[in-house]
This record gives C-alpha cells, sequence and structure tokens, in this order.
C-alpha cells in the first residue's frame, strides 16, 4: 500500500502532525497485521505515534481491529488478567500460588502471553507458566496461536527496541470475553486511559497499580473499581494484614525468578494469599479482606 501519507500524520512535526481518524487508525493497523507495509515505514511511525501522543480515540480503533483477527475462546465467568508484554525485572511472578488459593473457589484465570516486548527487559509471563507447574484454573493463550499476526509483527518492534504504543493496548484483549478484568498499570495517567479504553468492554474493571505494572500487589497500591458507571478508588496494603513482604529493588534471573516461584518463603506464601483475598474481595465473593482471608484459611 501506499503507506506514506500515513507516516506523515505522526512525522512530519508537532505543526503539522494530527491525531489520526478512527477509520484511518483501522486502516494502519489492519495493514500492519497483514504485512502490507514494509517494516521501516511501520517502526517508523510506531515512533511517530508515540512521540505525537496517542489519542484515545486512535487506541481504540486499533482495539477495535484487533478483535477481527483474535481467535477467541469464550469463558465469560473467567477473570481476564491484563499482564505487560515487556515482563518483570524485579520481582517473581505470584499468579500461579494465587490462582492455587482459588481454586477450590472455583476462580478461573485468563491469561495471555508471548514474546518478550520492548522496553524494559524483564521476565515474561510465558516463561513462567512454561516452567512452573500450575493449578487447573489458569487457562493461558499464547500469541502465536490466538493472534499469529500481532506476533509476526514483533519482529519491528524488536528491531525498533523502544516502547510503543501496542504495549498499552496488548494488555486486555478480550479472548475469554470474560465478564471481569484486572490489569496492572504503573503510572497513575494510564489509569485514567484504561477506565476510557474498556469500561464499556467489562462489566467490572479493576485497575491495580501494582507490581511492575502488573495486577499483583507487593505493596501498598491503590485499586480503581470501575463498574456500573461508577468509579471508585480505594487504598490497600498488605501491611495492615500482617504481611511485610520485603520487594527486591534489584533485578533478578530468570532462575531466580522460577525458583521463588516453585519453592516459595512463607512470606511470599503470605502474599500469594493476600492477593487471592483481594481477588475474593474485588469480585464480591467476601464482604472484607479479612473475611477473604479467613475463608482461604
Amino acid at each position: 500500500m501506499n503507506f506514506l501519507p500515513y507516516l506523515k500524520l505522526v512525522g512530519t512535526g508537532p505543526k503539522r502532525n494530527r491525531d489520526l481518524t478512527a477509520e484511518e487508525m483501522r486502516t494502519v493497523i489492519r495493514a500492519f497485521l497483514k504485512e502490507e507495509v514494509l517494516p521501516e515505514q511501520a517502526a517508523a511511525f510506531l515512533l511517530g505515534w508515540r512521540v505525537k501522543g496517542e489519542s484515545n480515540e486512535e487506541f481504540a480503533a486499533a482495539i477495535e481491529v484487533f478483535d477481527e483477527f483474535i481467535r477467541h475462546d469464550p469463558m465469560p465467568e473467567s477473570i481476564e488478567f491484563g499482564y505487560p508484554y515487556d515482563g518483570k525485572v524485579k520481582n517473581p511472578y505470584l499468579f500461579p500460588l494465587t490462582a492455587q488459593y482459588l481454586e477450590p473457589f472455583d476462580v478461573h484465570f485468563s491469561l495471555h502471553g508471548g514474546l518478550l516486548q520492548p522496553a524494559k527487559g524483564g521476565i515474561t509471563l510465558k516463561e513462567v507458566y512454561e516452567n512452573v507447574p500450575v493449578p487447573k484454573n489458569i487457562h493461558y493463550f499464547d500469541r502465536s496461536e490466538y493472534f499469529p499476526e500481532l506476533y509476526r509483527f514483533s519482529k519491528v518492534r524488536t528491531a525498533l527496541g523502544l516502547r510503543s504504543s501496542f504495549n498499552t493496548i496488548e494488555k486486555l484483549l478480550g479472548i475469554t470475553q470474560s465478564k471481569t478484568a484486572i490489569i496492572g498499570a504503573f503510572h497513575k495517567p494510564f489509569v485514567q486511559k484504561y477506565i476510557e479504553l474498556y469500561k464499556d468492554r467489562y462489566e467490572k474493571l479493576i485497575i491495580i497499580k501494582g507490581n511492575e505494572g502488573t495486577p499483583e500487589i507487593f505493596s501498598k497500591c491503590t485499586v480503581t473499581i470501575v463498574e456500573n458507571g461508577k468509579v471508585e478508588e480505594i487504598k490497600i496494603d498488605p501491611k495492615a494484614y500482617g504481611i511485610d513482604y520485603l520487594k527486591s529493588t534489584q533485578p533478578i534471573s530468570l532462575e531466580e525468578s522460577l525458583q521463588q516461584t516453585k519453592e516459595p518463603s512463607d512470606n511470599f506464601k503470605a502474599l500469594a494469599k493476600f492477593n487471592a483475598a483481594v481477588i475474593l474481595f474485588l469480585t464480591e465473593q467476601t464482604d472484607t479482606i479479612d473475611s477473604a482471608l479467613r475463608k482461604l484459611s
């Protein structure tokens, strides 16, 4: 395709750049996923789009195109968890242990992962899932199977080497068409962005300012709950429940991460149990986190 007109929209400087219309954005994303654009042009657009600043309308149009390509596997009663594809650097993943605590309560996790994306260079959810035993209530979907077109586009993103706009909109993809979604956010501005993008796609949207942008709570954090057109914000602190887990401040290796998940310390197990209790509370299976902890015991 003649991609130059679209490239000019984000690559001619602040005076001439403009936001794309929804139809223009849909055309661009379809062209990327169908490999109708030179890799160099795609990388240039990604860089220009990020520098220009993405509008919510552009993001929403891109998500619409994703819907056209994704292979869905409906499990509406499961909870979709949105993890970043650039991984975790400093701390292990909790989800295998958290899900284990919730298995007796018929709480099902919808998780998706794939190749590491720029630019954090962390340990991916895919690496953990493939190397750690997980309970049967975890349903994992690999990008190479549920969305091969975006999987192939990883070549362009990896060659660019920078965080792109795709990092923002690939964490919740509606593969299982779940009624409830829990997504992690690292920076506060993304909380409002996620509200705007996903409030109408899920009956209940929960945004956790969790560890390294994941929906995992390691320390005091803010949780935003969006349901029935209302937005509620609450504070949750593990220390208030007697859990004083010391987060790592240094990068850890894949081997160290896997070891802690396979052979967790008592503090790490307590933290996973606390996260399970929070999920029971947030999904209204208990009235308080305290009662959820008692239920799990």
